[in-house]
């Protein structure tokens, strides 16, 4: 059991003073914690959860011989027997780097001393309320940036409420963590589990599991649970209706079948359905002069539509990231944010430049591809922007 300490009366005076409602002692140990929530004027309920089953039954043990009607003790690892939602929880973890030799759970919390705690915010959010908060004590012994960005990552605010120094250069880190508004929006609409996935210059994509049976439109009948992802613009970005910008051009671009599936919108994001792909250089690497064709003849073909629609997406001459291949070999564009109208549509002949750069990945597939010939056909084509211009691009792709 671990003894309360420095960390454990600090995080005390936090606990005494947030406590409200239902609350939740994670990792309890002595019990210091739900013990002085349970005496907070407001707190209904405590349930005080730890791993070490030892741990719980003397803590149940200590509590029967007093009148403490409103805790519970229950033995979990992490959150696996918890149950319902609090509007606090507080987790004081095991926050040292784990030393070779030496078992305790109550001390380590993994290999580099943030594991744990890792672990932790990957699933708290189907425990806090919407307005809920956690109160979380941690070491600058644990990698402090690597813990704020773990926070971020599953789409959380921190706020600092004490920082102490200890002997040996160590200090102790109290955070008052809510969820972001973005992380609110996306549970009301039935999303679960948001977490990080990667970002670019301007915006960042979160995944998260989606009940299909909270959205009526949703084109997925045979599923209750879909994983989908989430784009929504980066803090420090200065780019201005990027979000907005791919909004309005996908509810176009998927009445032709083109790029991911948005399921819905909010302010500043927008959902739409995972594309579990790999990138089209990646994937050419992989599979057969035939079957590259057919996609490389199928990305044409969207390159025409938009073409056609007097549209530009861009990017289509360094389309690396821009165009995920799924395990059924069907391409999906993506990201749109610099989409706009136009009466000189370049996707095609983009599209014609990206296989002129490519030609020595092809050739290792049995391509043989005539570059000057390919460029004097996109030149006709930008001439003359038609299906039979585009035929004669396809059939030079040999």
């Amino acid at each position: 059991m671990y003894q309360p300490a420095e960390d454990s009366y600090l995080l005390q005076k936090y606990v005494e003073k947030h406590s409200f409602g239902r609350v939740l002692d994670m990792g309890t140990g002595s019990g210091i914690q739900a013990l002085t929530a349970q005496d907070t004027k407001n707190v209904k309920e405590v349930i005080a959860v730890d791993i070490d089953s030892g741990v719980v039954k003397q803590l149940q043990k200590k509590l029967s011989k007093k009148l403490f009607k409103k805790i519970t003790v229950i033995q979990s690892d992490l959150f696996e027997n918890v149950e319902g939602q609090f509007n606090i929880i507080i987790f004081n973890p095991p926050y040292l780097p784990q030393d070779k030799g030496i078992e305790d759970k109550a001390l380590y919390g993994g290999k580099k001393g943030w594991e744990v705690s890792e672990r932790f915010f990957v699933d708290v959010s189907k425990f806090l309320l919407p307005d809920g908060k956690i109160l979380f004590l941690f070491s600058s012994l644990t990698n402090k940036t690597k813990i704020d960005t773990i926070i971020k990552e599953n789409a959380f605010t921190a706020r600092l409420l004490e920082q102490q120094k200890m002997p040996m250069f160590e200090e102790l880190y109290v955070y008052e963590i809510t969820k972001t508004s973005l992380l609110r929006n996306l549970e009301r609409k039935g999303i679960e589990r948001v977490h990080y996935f990667t970002q670019g210059k301007r915006g960042m994509i979160l995944t998260g599991m989606f009940d299909k049976n909270k959205f009526v439109k949703t084109h997925f009948p045979q599923k209750d649970m879909i994983k989908v992802a989430i784009k929504t613009t980066l803090e420090e970005s200065e780019a201005e209706g990027r979000i907005e910008n791919e909004i309005a051009w996908l509810k176009i671009l998927n009445k032709k079948n083109i790029g991911p599936h948005m399921l819905f919108h909010g302010k500043d994001y927008f959902v739409y359905e995972f594309v579990d792909g790999e990138f089209i250089l990646d994937w050419i690497q992989k599979n057969d002069k035939e079957t590259i064709r057919n996609v490389l003849k199928n990305v044409f073909e969207q390159c025409f539509v938009l073409d056609t629609l007097g549209i530009n997406k861009e990017e289509m001459h360094h389309p690396l990231k821009h165009i995920l291949v799924d395990s059924t070999n069907v391409p999906t564009l993506i990201d749109f944010e610099r989409c706009y109208k136009t009466d000189v549509p370049h996707n095609v002949t983009q599209f014609v430049e990206f296989m002129s750069r490519i030609k020595h990945e092809l050739d290792k597939n049995g391509f043989t591809i005539d570059v000057e010939k390919l460029r004097n056909l996109a030149k006709e084509y930008k001439k003359e922007r038609t299906k039979e211009n585009l035929d004669k691009i396809l059939q030079k792709i040999q």
